[in-house]
């Protein structure tokens, strides 16, 4: 659906009414800070895995209308979790004013992968385009020392040499990990070459509650950037608790993220944003892909508000028809305000 007189659309015309926008030179950290072009860089942004319903795979068919509604909610950044091999989707997410986190997989079979070591190739094809903000290697594979023969060592110094691969190709964007929740001492001390660590965070609806502040906590560890490259809430309450019912409950939802995000952009000295989790509910990740299904698993996860339970397929900021859930203007309000 084309909205005639979208925020999205008026972007464009804006840009084009102007010129060309001009060419990112660089980005770059510098004191605990993310620069685009020498300017801070606040991340407003959203996890973005679209899969149409019935399907498993990810498809960009919807993008022109996920990114008038995500400019509309002032959203800045997308954070991927596989490399876009698609020129045209990428213009037209720099043609929105918005920038990618890219992220790459350890092992997918030589497509752009860290162990292969193809997504230098990637790196390469795509280091000089707008719409980059920076790579981001693996997501919460601290969780799973089972991919790693047990030994979470061998992840981390994969890490860290992919990191360090990053840098020889491209010295114009920070390299990132997602880690699962605060590294500990070994994470820190293994990984020297990464520049930015994106958290997953899942601490009910309070990450900065006093007595274990996840900003607190990075402070007294490390000078280097971080963001929030996962946190939030989902729509669905397993149990009814704190207040709220049993069942879908998009209120739920909506009051756990706006404590979420306010907590976050009042921690700007420490944070660098958000990707919240995430811009649409995903059908294909409990069940049967036709259907929306309650239940699926994450590890670490006991820290979903308000139930606990993280129910896989009730994540998004819109449903998977694209309307918007009560959520959605609870973000679009705390986002516009820090694009200030």
């Amino acid at each position: 659906m084309m909205l005639k007189h979208s925020i999205y659309a008026l972007t464009i015309g804006t840009l084009l009414s102007c010129g060309a926008p001009a060419k990112t030179k660089e980005v770059s950290v510098k004191h605990s800070r993310i620069l685009v072009d020498g300017k801070r860089y606040i991340i407003r942004g959203i996890c973005y895995h679209p899969v149409p319903k019935g399907n498993s795979k990810r498809s960009f068919k919807t993008l022109t209308e996920d990114l008038e509604l995500m400019a509309e909610a002032g959203i800045n950044t997308l954070r991927v979790y596989a490399p876009i091999d698609d020129q045209a989707v990428l213009d037209e997410i720099d043609a929105a004013g918005m920038k990618v986190i890219m992220g790459f997989g350890y092992d997918q079979k030589g497509d752009f992968d860290i162990l292969s070591g193809t997504f230098v190739e990637y790196i390469n094809k795509y280091k000089d385009h707008d719409a980059i903000l920076m790579w981001e290697l693996g997501n919460e594979y601290n969780y799973h020392p089972e991919w790693f023969k047990g030994d979470i060592k061998i992840w981390y110094k994969a890490l860290n040499d992919a990191a360090a691969l990053a840098h020889q190709t491209d010295k114009s964007h920070p390299v990132a990990t997602a880690h699962g929740e605060i590294p500990d001492e070994l994470a820190l001390s293994s990984c020297p070459n990464l520049d930015v660590w994106g958290l997953n965070a899942y601490r009910w609806d309070h990450p900065d509650k006093d007595d274990h502040s996840i900003f607190e906590e990075w402070a007294a560890i490390s000078s280097k950037p971080m963001y929030l490259s996962e946190s939030g809430a989902d729509s669905y309450m397993t149990i009814e608790s704190h207040g709220y019912d049993q069942g879908e409950n998009q209120q739920a939802q909506a009051d756990a993220n706006e404590k979420i995000l306010k907590a976050v952009f009042s921690n700007k000295d420490v944070c660098s944003g958000i990707t919240l989790f995430s811009f649409t509910d995903g059908w294909w990740k409990a069940g049967n892909p036709r259907v929306q299904d309650t239940g699926g698993t994450a590890p670490n996860s006991t820290g979903v508000p308000y139930d606990g339970s993280p129910n896989e397929e009730y994540w998004g900021i819109v449903d998977i028809d694209r309307n918007k859930k009560a959520t959605f203007p609870i973000v679009k309000e705390i986002y516009m305000k820090n694009a200030r």
